[in-house]
């Protein structure tokens, strides 16, 4: 029998291609973005469908007309750990992008207790952009068994990003974790997304300041010129919530983003996408201030948002250095140690 295949952004040629019995997106939760999902709604996701939960976001849900052909439809209602019992091998493809990553040590961790089902794991390492996958013709990148090894240090890094402080992950470059090869560059990147110890503002947000400084005023080029950017951490909505919370601060950073943004829902991605392209930016004074690193965001505007499991607050700063700096309100802040 043709293998599973579990991912975190489904391609087609995964079945046209006949690679697989059936390819399974699970890039349901965005663990990136906003407060992480509770211990229940995964188990729920993850677990058997159940009458009560019919509902409930159920892993089965996603695979579209693949069910039709795969020869374990019937078998749709169980745990993913049992419906990955009924393959001789499942494959997990997912790529480097961080929200890719944090879905891959999430589901290790879950598999962690299901040994049965870890004999039959193998880890493909996709070293760039799934989509790539298909633009180059690169279907065979290196797979590897899961091990303990995988297994430990997915369950660490899993733990540590949904701790209630940064501490954990900034830990974790000091270990080995090489059995998740690309897990070290995307803990970095991450980390880089928290507040600057001097602009109060993460590499997304500031990256974003300067290329409006340098006159790129479309909303298009912040979103979608990656390599001008730098930062491959948030998808083009996130970025669009960060650069609302510039534009739209008591003390804004930025202006001429769309008045309209401000009571338009998060999920009228149509309003808001024609709002985006209607948008002609530029700085305020407080933002050329910022991006000389003579101002500091956090300290004339409100902060709340999260980093995985840490809340982010006026209170509760926590800061990168680049390394990592406990929240204080004294001038004198000290790193980590």
């Amino acid at each position: 029998m043709k293998p599973l295949i579990l991912t975190g952004r489904w391609m087609p040629d995964f079945t046209m291609n006949g690679l697989a019995d059936l390819a399974l997106d699970l890039a349901l939760f965005d663990f990136v973005e906003g407060p992480q999902p509770s211990p229940d709604e995964l188990a729920a996701y993850l677990g058997p469908r159940t009458a009560s939960l019919d509902q409930v976001p159920h892993w089965s849900d996603w695979g579209g007309r693949q069910w039709k052909q795969s020869a374990n439809r019937k078998h749709r209602d169980l745990s993913l750990a049992e419906f990955c019992q009924q393959y001789d091998a499942v494959e997990l493809w997912f790529d480097m992008r961080p929200s890719a990553q944090l879905q891959l040590i999430w589901l290790l961790d879950y598999f962690r207790s299901c040994p049965e089902t870890v004999d039959r794991l193998k880890l493909r390492l996709v070293d760039l952009e799934m989509i790539g996958l298909e633009k180059l013709g690169r279907w065979d990148p290196p797979a590897v068994d899961v091990t303990e090894k995988e297994l430990a240090t997915a369950s660490a890094a899993w733990q540590a990003w949904r701790s209630p402080t940064p501490v954990a992950c900034f830990d974790l470059l000091r270990t080995d974790l090489t059995a998740l090869p690309l897990l070290e560059g995307v803990l970095v990147d991450l980390l880089e997304e928290l507040p600057s110890a001097s602009t109060g503002l993460g590499a997304s947000e500031m990256r974003m300041l300067q290329m409006i400084a340098r006159g790129y005023s479309r909303t298009s080029s912040l979103f979608y010129f990656r390599e001008l950017r730098h930062t491959d951490v948030f998808g083009e909505f996130a970025l669009g919530n960060l650069l609302e919370g510039l534009a739209h601060a008591p003390m804004p950073a930025a202006t001429g983003l769309d008045d309209i943004l401000r009571t338009t829902r998060r999920d009228n991605y149509k309003a808001r996408d024609e709002a985006y392209k209607r948008s002609r930016l530029s700085l305020t004074e407080f933002g050329k201030a910022i991006v000389a690193h003579e101002e500091d965001f956090s300290r004339h505007n409100p902060i709340d948002r999260w980093w995985g499991g840490t809340h982010l607050t006026n209170d509760n700063l926590w800061r990168w250095n680049p390394a990592l700096i406990k929240p204080s309100r004294r001038p004198s802040e000290r790193s980590v140690p």
